[in-house]
């Protein structure tokens, strides 16, 4: 089989028995061509996938590390391969994967950064505040949908901890507005069912209505041409994920936030704020979709750390 053939069928697999996300695919796509690319190029032959060594795997770890990337950026690129060659132990082509026991550079563990209740307030309130400023300079009609649409965007990421490609694919269909409840399809396509709060409830029930979309199923986040509405659309293109990172770091600046900050960062912030107000781990760990309770477990660092720190800085006899 040609090593081209064996990287389409491992895709395909991802895609059809797996339910890999898009964006998972495109980055396990793109860390075998780069591999593949590599190899080419230092050994002026196409990488044929059921002969390399462990040799060859160190060799381009060391090509990494002389390219400075991250701990992350490599353990990703490895990630891809690992899976890779499972898929090819499974399929009967290879007995035992040539990268296994091989060593990575060890993660550092950082915990993830959140925003604080009220900064998280200031940046809902960023979409309808930059939309008023603008009108106030306009000497046109400045529509307001778009910013109701961001502002519904950041509420129910913020309000059900969503991961992006969830956010992305939220259909109206799933929202259960008298119980209060979504329906998201995760990762690996498992589905959950997650409490939504009223002021986002609401967000989206506002920006629906003046979207004027006649139908009751379909993507909830959708674009819309630049100053205009779409009544009655049904055909429109769902929002995407850098097309939200983008409207993020707008409305960051507006409230004078750190523009690093990332929509994972809102989801970071969603599980910190549960916890901290008293929010049992095995809660969250549902809520946030994780599989693996681990994963979960390091925001508790983060409250314990505050917790200290408050210790620290208020008992006499800390």
């Amino acid at each position: 089989m040609e090593p081209d053939a064996h990287i389409a069928q491992f895709l395909d697999y991802l895609t059809v028995e797996r339910g890999t996300s898009s964006y998972t695919l495109r980055n396990y796509q793109h860390a075998l061509a780069e591999f593949s690319t590599w190899y080419h190029e230092a050994f002026k032959v196409a990488p044929c996938w059921v002969d390399l060594v462990r040799n060859d795997f160190r060799a381009y770890l060391r090509s990494l590390g002389r390219r400075k990337l991250g701990q992350s950026s490599i353990q990703l690129r490895f990630s891809a391969l690992r899976s890779f060659y499972k898929f090819l132990i499974q399929r009967g082509y290879l007995s035992s994967s040539p990268i296994k026991n091989l060593f990575l550079p060890k993660l550092s563990k950082r915990l993830p950064k959140f925003l604080t209740p009220s900064q998280m307030l200031e940046l809902l309130r960023a979409p309808l505040n930059r939309w008023k400023n603008k009108q106030q300079k306009s000497k046109r009609k400045i529509e307001v949908l778009p910013y109701l649409r961001d502002t519904a965007i950041l509420e129910t990421i913020y309000s059900c901890g969503l991961r992006i490609s969830e956010l992305c694919g939220l259909l109206i269909e799933n929202i259960q507005w008298n119980e209060q409840l979504i329906r998201v399809l995760g990762k690996g396509q498992k589905e959950r069912q997650i409490p939504i709060g009223a002021p986002a409830l609401e967000a989206i029930r506002l920006y629906l209505r003046t979207s004027e979309r006649i139908t009751t199923s379909g993507a909830v986040f959708c674009q819309h041409r630049k100053n205009t509405v779409e009544p009655h659309e049904t055909g429109a293109k769902v929002m995407y994920p850098r097309l939200i990172q983008l409207r993020l770091k707008t409305y960051l600046a507006q409230a004078e936030l750190d523009p690093k900050v990332s929509p994972h960062k809102l989801r970071h912030s969603y599980a910190t704020h549960l916890l901290d107000a008293g929010a049992d781990l095995r809660s969250v760990q549902e809520l946030l979709g994780h599989a693996h309770l681990v994963t979960t477990q390091i925001y508790t660092h983060i409250s314990t750390d505050r917790l200290k720190r408050a210790y620290a800085k208020s008992h006499p006899r800390a």
